[in-house]
This record gives structure tokens, sequence and C-alpha cells, in this order.
């Protein structure tokens, strides 16, 4: 019980947990300066243990490396599926909740196609799949795997149409079936894509993890609105030898989403709060089940769709299958994916440093701004769009808005000196005009008495800046 209690969450491990455990010779072959150092490291999930080299290689420390493993464990088990580059991992959560720690393995989005559908249909939709991406902040969004359903439960068609999936897409695949002939047909030609199976039920449990351990594939657990059962199966299967397993508690839209929501929660809550392992294991939603009602209009069912999707995936799923295939299906839940898998103790930040754009002159205009990652993009598509040629300095403020960074005595004017200097635009222009962010004003005075530079205090939002460009720039003193 002790050492369960030990693994219930991420912040009850300290460093010194896993100090105390480590060779403790300050060997350096970590990287780090000393073993607190690393330890520190390895508690944030900023290193792997397997970076202390004489944990693996001498024999005296083979149980400390065993226990420290365990302690690392994550609540939520970690599953890859697909093979090589091209295989997405799913879970790996460390805790229930966002501002605890950070959420790893963003939920990849699987989007169905039929046995029964057409060739040149399951071929477009690949198509539309593989073309989906967004530029979201310095982020490309895009969509993640192909999940192949058998509604003929044909097992010659059902692995023809999976045949020509595999041979269409390099994106990683979930089979769908409760039929173990049919999955067994399919599977016989893409099992080297180490594709999800799915699913295994009260009923076929057997068959499928067969099929699993015989492939070396993943495999879904499905017990829909019965947490109990789904804990018996879990626990059967893995005392038949199947550890690579995800969780389907059922998705019930309209009356059902309640309890649907509920089951997700507890679950998580079972892993995460109470150390339960038979639930540790990777979330399976399926927000394309509000389209098995029928004679309601195409756009309501996309938009419950999307909205089922949010809902999901904000409470523990770890994988979604969709059917929609829209846009402003799709948008929003991408965006809404990266958001929640962000590092809540570190705002979404770019690199600092002097950006160009266009074909600057010695005499363009220099502009500075901060390394908020939103700002950032904000300012570089406001110059891009009106094609303007300039020089942007951007400043290091540790990811935190201009107005903020400002008020926060973050961004200082020498802070902003020091990155002038830095940057080295002082070679590359002959003027020393600087143009700031109008909410960085204050700062206007103690910029020039500093740098040397004659401030021009410029808008407060980026969209202003051609036109502000085109009426102050050249200064007249240039």
């Amino acid at each position: 019980m002790a050492e369960r209690e030990e693994k219930k969450g991420v912040r009850e491990l300290s460093p010194l947990d896993i100090y105390m455990r480590l060779p403790r010779t300050n060997c350096g072959k970590c990287g780090e300066k000393n073993c607190m150092a690393f330890a520190t490291r390895v508690v944030n999930r900023e290193v792997s243990i397997d970076l202390c080299t004489p944990l693996l290689e001498e024999s005296e420390y083979k149980e400390a490396y065993v226990r420290l493993k365990d302690l690392l464990a994550p609540a939520v088990k970690e599953v890859a599926i697909g093979a090589g580059e091209n295989a997405v991992k799913v879970g790996g959560k460390l805790v229930m909740y966002r501002h605890e720690f950070t959420y790893y393995n963003p939920a990849p989005i699987a989007i169905d196609v039929t046995d029964e559908m057409a060739e040149s249909e399951v071929l477009e939709r690949i198509k539309k799949v593989e073309e989906f991406s967004y530029s979201y902040i310095g982020r490309i969004l895009r969509l993640d795997m192909i999940a192949i359903r058998s509604t003929s439960n044909d097992p010659d068609k059902f692995k023809s149409t999976v045949e020509k999936v595999a041979k269409a897409t390099n994106l990683p695949l979930t089979l769908c079936t409760f039929n173990p002939d049919v999955m067994k047909a399919s599977l016989e030609s893409v099992y080297e894509r180490r594709p999800l199976i799915y699913a295994a039920t009260e009923s076929n449990w057997r068959k499928m993890a067969e099929l699993a351990l015989m492939y070396n594939c993943p495999l879904a657990v499905f017990a829909p609105n019965d947490i109990s059962l789904l804990r018996s199966l879990t626990n059967t299967l893995l005392g038949f030898g199947v550890e690579d397993l995800l969780l389907d508690p059922g998705t019930f839209p309209e009356d059902g989403l309640s309890e649907t929501i509920n089951n997700f929660t507890m679950i998580r809550r079972s892993a995460c709060k109470e150390g339960d392992e038979l639930l540790g294991f990777p979330l399976i939603g399926v927000p394309m089940t509000v389209w098995l009602k029928k004679g309601s209009p195409k756009e309501v069912l996309q938009w419950k769709e999307a909205c089922l999707a949010a809902m999901l995936m904000t409470r523990y799923a770890d994988l979604l299958i969709m059917h929609s295939l829209e846009g402003w299906v799709l948008l929003p839940n991408v965006i809404l994916r990266f958001n929640l898998y962000t590092d809540p103790r570190k705002p979404v930040s770019v690199e600092p440093g002097l950006k160009v754009f266009g074909n600057p002159t010695e005499f363009s205009p220099v502009m500075f701004t901060t390394n908020y990652a939103l700002t950032y993009f904000t300012v570089e598509s406001d110059i891009k769009s009106a094609n303007i040629d300039c020089y942007l300095v951007v400043i290091d403020t540790g990811g935190i808005s201009v107005e903020s960074s400002v008020a926060g005595r973050i961004l200082t004017a020498q802070v902003v000196t020091d990155a002038i200097k830095k940057s080295g635009i002082e070679e590359k222009v002959k003027h020393r005009h600087l143009i700031i962010p109008g909410l960085a004003a204050r700062l206007s005075g103690e910029i020039e008495e500093l740098s040397g530079w004659r401030v021009i205090v410029g808008p407060r939002d980026s969209s202003g800046i051609p036109a502000f460009l085109k009426e102050k720039w050249p200064p007249r003193e240039m």
C-alpha cells in the first residue's frame, strides 16, 4: 500500500526521492553538474533517468534503477500505435488535472472510412486527412490517424479496404470490428504497421487477445457504460499477456452524455488519484457516435460531433475517432488540443533574436517585440501580409506579452538595450531609430538614454504597423 501511495501524484515525488536512489557520485555523465541537479530535472520530466549511465551499467545499482522506473512510471500507461517514425503515442499522463503538471502525448484524431465506401470515396477522405494543415502560433496542426471500420462484416472486403488504405497513406491505422475472423484477415497484411485492434469485448476477448499477441499490436477494450466490466476485462487481458491496452467505456451522445463524461472522469480519477493500475490506460473517445442518430440534418450532426469531441478531450480522452472532415468541425478541436497540451508552467514562446523580413536595407525600419508566441506571430503576420522590409528584434521576456512584461518589470530599458546590442542590428543599419510597441511607450526615455537610439513610439496594435510606417518612416532627421 505504501508503494501505491508513493506513486499517486507527481507532486508527491520530490527531487530528494530521486536523489537518494541515484549513485550520488556527481560523475557528470548525465550532463548535469551533480546528482541533485539531475534529480530535479528528472522529477520535472525534462530528462530521462536512463541518462544516468552508472544506473544502467553497474550491477550494484540494478535494484535502485528498477525502483526509480517504478516511481517515475506515469499513472496512465504510454502506448504506441503504428511503427517507426509514423507511430503516435497515446497516454503517458502523470496527473489528472492539467494545472498540476504538463499533459504529454496530444490526443490523436482518427478519421473513419468503411469497407462499404467506394474506393474513390475512401481515397478522397484519406487525401483530405493528409492535406489538413493549419499554422497556429508557429506550429503546424494536423490530423493523425485513419480508422477503418468493417460495416460489411465480410473478411475479404475488409481486408481489401485495409490494404488499399495502407497503400495510400503512411498514417497509423485503427482496425475496427468485433469479429475476430474479420480482424485476422486484415491483420495478415498490415500487422507490420502495428495498427490498433478495436476492440476486445466480453464475448470475443480471448480471440482478440490472441491476435494482439500473435501480431504484436495494441488492443482496445470495449465495455460500454460498465466500468466494473472494463476493469475485469483489463485484468483478464493483462493476465493473458496483453500489455498495450486502450480503454473505451463507450461514448453516448444525447441522453447518455452525462454518463459518458462521468465514466471518463471516474476512470481517470481512479488511475491518477487512487493508483488503480487496471484503469491506468489511455482512453478512447468516439464522437462519431452522433451519426448513429438518423434523420437529423448533416450540419446539426457535425456541430454535435465537434462539441462532443471538445468535451471528451477536456475529459481525458487520449484518442478520438471522428467522421466529419469539415474544417469548422476539426479546426476548433485541433486548436483546443494544442492549448491543452502546452506546459501550463511555461508560456508558449519563440526563440529570441533578430528576425529579418523581406529584403531590408541599411535604412529599413527596426522594431522590437517580445518572444510571447501569440504576440510574435501576430506581429509577423501583420508584417508579412503588408510586404514590409524590416528588422524585428525579438526580446526574451520568458514568453510574456509586451504589456504584462512592462508592468512586471521584466521588459525594461536595460533589457531592450542589451537585446539590441546582442542582436547585431547596429552592424546592419546606418540609422539609429527604433520603433517600439505603443504598449511600451513608458520606456521610451530610458531606452534612448541607455541605448543611444532615437525612439519612435509605434502603434499599440501590430495591425497598425503598415499605416504607421507609411506616415512616419523614414523620420525627417534621417
